[in-house]
């Protein structure tokens, strides 16, 4: 539950603290006081979207802070382990604006994104506005506060999943039939590509081979003048380097025994015309060997040039060309298991279907059952809140086989008879608003015990009661605080009354410059501010009196 909440320079509020407990707590004030900024203090420490506009004029930053006792709250605890943002028993939620626009969101004070703090606050609170019956008339709201009643959730998860994997496989499947009429003509164009690649038969290791040798065939002249002319200067020229090295090493042999430290050189030199010699070996073996061959170059020729063609109608370079073939088998393959791919899918999908049918009759069932409680839960709570003979129902209207959603097999709508022997209408065809604030009250009231959120604030959706009927929501709202914490503001001494814990929200002007105050008012405080609610301006000692009759009752129930 909500513990704390703490507001620093928002819009009017220059600071403010507010320490609450469980039960039911009023809030009151004139009208201006400055109520509704608790609620947008709250909500932005619940992550709502915020402007620089809330700040307080004259200063530079806004703050609020949000205590929170985890105690008996296992969902919250739970994500906040989950993100690893957990500590002992309690949560801390902080929201701070700035001038420049910019939002910084904490939880446990460690900064976070405000989507986890929006999601955070959705296991905390739940505030019902002025207008929260507007949200009432949109259909998904009225299912899912019909499956929340009848503790269907996890039925219709469970469904939309079935249905979405469905849809998908449904997809794939009418993709491969309409596919069917150009796959024949696919499969004879890929096997007539994957021909032509068996034909030209090209392997990455041959293409460096055929470039190479293509390359020695087109420089085969150039080649043996080279080699020819370096044999010649070797040995065969008068003044060759094979007989010049020869007569030197003979020279250093005569010297060498002369002076034996000549004998190192000598030896070098007999090397080196050994290696000339094999050197010579070689390359007149290779002009032996070397002949002319156009016609193997024509042949090479012919050869880059079918795989040059390849490349431009395949738009790949050469090396990708093996790798290109094997796609074209690949998908050939495919296509020739289409048959069997449609057959399957057929299978999975007719089976799908037969479960989400399944599923949906299920979730028919209980919401037809739910949808009997609901109704008259509701309509015994109209007749609580001033509206005799009200009736209301929950109708289903089943879909077509093709309209089926991830929702079910039917179109929930909230209907309501405000009057006896008056048909019943939608929920958003009620005309008066009164009427309308009472019934989505009464809603609320048969709706709220089914969810697990630990803080409901209401928001002035007591606009538009008085009487005793403002006495019976009030005495709704205790008996909610029973197992949650309740915190109302209201403008109904009748509400207020019942209300467990007081505070009296005010705004004052000294030295022009207005703030917003909240006191939690004791016994006798509590009396003189219903009294106000009751008397107006002048508060007697009638006024009094009932004020404390209304409290002293309120306590006895």
């Amino acid at each position: 539950m909500l513990t704390q909440l703490q507001i620093r320079n928002l819009a009017i509020v220059s600071a403010m603290g507010l320490e609450l407990s469980d039960g039911l707590t009023a809030l009151t004030g004139e009208t201006g006081a400055g109520k509704s900024i608790l609620i947008d203090a709250l909500g932005l420490a619940l992550g709502e979207r915020a402007d620089n506009g809330m700040i307080r004029a004259g200063s530079e930053r806004a703050e609020v802070t949000a205590v929170f006792d985890l105690d008996g709250h296992q969902a919250a605890a739970d994500w906040l382990k989950e993100q690893d943002l957990d500590e002992a028993g309690e949560c801390i939620l902080r929201r701070s604006l700035n001038r420049e626009g910019r939002s910084r969101a904490f939880i446990n004070g460690r900064n976070v994104p405000l989507q986890q703090l929006q999601e955070l606050g959705g296991f905390l609170v739940e505030i019902h506005g002025q207008h929260a019956h507007q949200s009432l008339l949109k259909s998904h709201r009225q299912r899912h506060l019909l499956d929340a009643f009848g503790g269907q959730l996890e039925l219709t998860e469970r469904l939309a999943r079935q249905h979405r994997q469905y849809r998908i496989d449904s997809r794939r499947l009418h993709a491969l039939t309409a596919a069917g009429n150009d796959r024949a003509s696919r499969i004879d164009l890929l096997r007539y590509q994957l021909q032509e690649l068996n034909g030209l038969n090209l392997t990455t290791e041959e293409l460096a081979a055929i470039e190479q040798e293509h390359t020695r065939l087109s420089h085969l002249e150039q080649l043996r003048d080279s080699c020819s002319e370096i044999v010649n200067g070797l040995d065969e020229e008068q003044y060759s380097l094979r007989s010049l090295l020869a007569r030197y090493a003979e020279r250093l042999g005569e010297m060498a025994q002369l002076d034996e430290s000549l004998a190192d050189p000598r030896q070098m030199l007999d090397s080196a015309l050994i290696q000339v010699d094999e050197s010579l070996g070689q390359l007149r073996n290779y002009l032996i060997g070397m002949e002319m061959d156009p016609a193997g170059l024509q042949r090479l020729e012919e050869r880059l040039s079918a795989i040059h063609d390849a490349v431009r109608k395949y738009r790949v370079t050469p090396e990708q060309l093996p790798e290109r073939q094997l796609e074209i088998e690949r998908e050939l393959q495919q296509l020739d298991h289409a048959d069997e791919e449609l057959a399957d899918l057929t299978s999975r999908v007719d089976a799908q279907r037969i479960a989400y049918l399944q599923l949906g009759k299920q979730l028919t069932r209980q919401r037809r059952s739910t949808a009997k409680r609901l109704g008259e839960e509701i309509s015994q709570a109209m007749q609580e809140l001033g509206m005799p003979g009200g009736v209301f129902a929950v109708s289903l209207h089943p879909l077509q086989p093709e309209q089926a959603t991830a929702n079910g097999l039917e179109q929930v709508e909230f209907q309501v008879s405000a009057n006896p022997g008056m048909p019943l209408q939608p929920l958003s065809r009620i005309a008066s608003g009164g009427e309308l604030s009472r019934i989505s009250l009464a809603i609320q009231v048969a709706t709220l015990q089914c969810g697990s959120t630990p803080t409901l604030v209401f928001d002035e959706v007591d606009v538009g009661i008085g009487g005793g009927v403002a006495e019976i929501v009030g005495q709704m709202l205790r008996t909610l605080a029973s197992n949650r914490q309740i915190l109302c503001i209201t403008h109904l001494p009748q509400v207020a009354a019942q209300a467990m814990h007081h505070f009296q929200v005010r705004k004052t002007t000294q030295k022009r410059i207005t703030r917003t105050e909240i006191t939690r008012l004791r016994e006798t405080e509590r009396i003189q501010e219903i009294a106000r609610m009751l008397g107006g301006v002048k508060i007697t000692e009638q006024t009094l009196a009932h004020a404390r009759e209304m409290v002293n009752l309120a306590s006895a129930n």
